[in-house]
């Protein structure tokens, strides 16, 4: 039935991580340096650490269209310049063509995607936050989803463990809200943002103003240095891969230390589909692939299977594993898996122009800007309108120099050279409920390797429209207390789910099999030695950035998994 022979024997390994993104390559780099030997399959291209980044050393006339879209690439990639994501010419080689890789809908989902080594870890927004206590709670008390089968307690040693390895800066606040962290030093506010700050919190006590908490170096300790990183050179061009190391990536942190332990095997362009689930043992024992280039079929085989291709992708690949025991899909007993997408809605802003402090500068393109944790519906904050809560990221800056009517030659380069006004603007991430309607499913249509599209059915809900209202209300109320003028703001409602690339949920953990996809520890409902710890496995969304709890679950499940397979139990 399987692959027999020196071929299976060449093909097998401890253990299997699928996608080398922010989760899998911490899969990779903590089965490896626990002794494992792991085969890392991603689906993309190869990308190599500093040299792969074919774009990050360029100046603006190095490209084509001076870092605009030009039509072709707009229609290329259409949903991640829908999306506002990959909407320059510059970061282009880390996003997909979505051209070349369709996806279909029956309610509009913007699915931006990266298929390369490292994944979307090369872009993304780099925001570090912890959730709270009252995250993991909200489900059980407002009945929205099911419970989650964790709490704080048993990620807080994790996400500090993730955070020391990582890198994130930050400013130790001592919120209920928002928990510190480990961090390095705090990226400083400029001007703007520490007066704007000390207005809003005298107008509006128990609300804070920081600086956000990111995965940029400041002070790299030893461990960080060794590996090759190096503090942030303040460029602000991450998404075209950063050869400083200084911002975390799988291919600046993880890969390496996994490469390090010589116990790591890379292939690319291998498109895992479906695992193999073996009738005799009762286990998955690997998983099928198709090369992307040549089409062959391979296998793998292995221990213990990880599955990090993004939650979109591992339900999908979860959705093409049934066998007898797994008729609905693996792990599929209760008919969650590709329900409950979410994301957090967003392009609610406010923004206002600050008078004065026209001899004032900074230094620098600071890739971070501020931060107001949430406040309403945590505390003594009870809203009646909508359930859960949201933050703002933003920031103060200046606006470049404009021509006078009279500019010209020498004049003109004088007049674009002088900064212009200052202003400061905020948008809300609002936090989306669980909702099994927001699903996807597999279509009946195949594509080029005659593999089923996905076909998404998903779309905001009257919680998150009536949080809105909320959100633009709460930020021109802040800016007009702050004394900006001219404050204006808006509300870009037609915006598509997806739009925060922040995909959660099609595969959510919880207490049993008749509700979840997956237990406490990550494992698959009836297949125990598969683990899934990318965005698939949330089982709500919080409103804050939800990477680096994806860190911190795959260094716990991994954990788990070694000592599980020391045991006995899962191999």
């Amino acid at each position: 039935m399987y692959i027999q022979g020196k071929v299976k024997e060449q093909n097998t390994f401890d253990a299997l991580v699928v996608g080398s993104g922010v989760s899998g390559g911490w899969a990779a780099k903590e089965l490896t340096e626990k002794g494992l030997k792991v085969l890392l399959i991603e689906r993309g291209r190869h990308v190599e650490h500093v040299t792969g980044y074919e774009n990050a050393l360029k100046n603006p006339w190095d490209f084509p269209h001076r870092g605009r879209l030009s039509k072709q690439a707009k229609k290329d990639y259409w949903a991640g310049s829908r999306a506002g994501f990959a909407n320059a010419e510059d970061i282009l080689p880390h996003f997909v063509k979505d051209s070349e890789y369709h996806y279909e809908e029956k309610r509009s989902f913007d699915w931006v995607r990266g298929y390369q080594t490292g994944g979307r870890s090369l872009t993304w927004g780099k925001q570090s936050y912890r959730w709270n206590e009252k995250d993991f709670m909200a489900n059980l008390e407002d009945g929205h989803g099911v419970d989650w089968p964790i709490r704080y307690a048993d990620l807080a040693p994790w996400y500090s463990y993730v955070e020391k390895f990582a890198g994130i800066s930050g400013s130790l606040e001592g919120l209920d809200v928002l928990p510190d962290g480990e961090f390095q030093t705090a990226m400083p506010l400029n001007c703007v943002e520490k007066d704007i700050k000390g207005s809003i919190e005298k107008a509006f006590p128990g609300r804070k103003l920081i600086i956000g908490r990111a995965a940029h170096l400041t002070n790299p300790t030893e461990e960080q240095t060794a590996l090759g990183r190096a503090s942030c050179q303040y460029r602000n061009m991450c998404k075209r891969g950063c050869p400083y190391g200084a911002y975390f990536s799988s291919q600046s942190a993880t890969l390496p230390a996994a490469r390090n332990t010589g116990n790591l095997t890379l292939v690319n362009d291998k498109v895992v589909y479906s695992t193999i689930f073996d009738p005799e043992t009762q286990k998955v024992i690997g998983v099928k692939a198709i090369d992307e280039t040549t089409g062959d079929e391979h296998e793998y085989y292995g221990k213990i299977v990880f599955l990090n291709a993004s939650a979109m992708n591992t339900a999908w690949i979860m959705m093409q594993s049934t066998s007898s025991k797994h008729a609905n899909g693996l792990g599929n007993e209760s008919d969650q898996l590709g329900r409950n997408i979410m994301d957090h809605h967003l392009n609610v802003w406010a923004r206002g122009d600050v008078e004065g402090y026209e001899d004032e500068y900074y230094f620098g393109r600071r890739p971070n800007g501020i931060y107001i944790p949430r406040f309403a519906n945590f505390g003594e904050d009870k809203r009646t309108d909508f359930l859960r809560g949201f933050g703002y990221q933003g920031s103060a800056s200046r606006a470049m120099g404009q021509p006078t009517e009279n500019s010209f030659g020498a004049g003109l380069k004088e007049d674009m050279s002088k900064p212009g006004p200052w202003s400061f603007g905020i948008r809300g991430f609002g936090e989306t409920l669980p909702d099994p309607n927001n699903r996807m499913t597999l279509s009946e249509n195949k594509d080029q390797w005659g593999l089923p599209y996905i076909e998404f059915d998903t779309a905001w809900g009257p919680n998150e429209m009536a949080m809105r209202k909320t959100i633009l209300k709460e930020a021109m109320d802040m800016l007009e207390a702050a004394g900006l003028k001219n404050v204006r703001g808006g509300d870009e409602t037609q915006k598509s789910m997806g739009v925060g690339i922040h995909e959660m949920g099609t595969a959510r953990m919880g207490h049993d099999s008749k509700t979840s996809v997956l237990n406490k520890w990550n494992q698959v409902w009836g297949a125990e030695n598969v683990f899934v710890t990318d965005g698939a496995a949330m089982t709500s969304s919080s409103c804050v950035n939800p990477s680096l709890t994806y860190m911190a679950l795959t260094a716990r499940a991994a954990n788990y998994a070694v000592e599980e397979l020391k045991k006995g139990n899962l191999g």
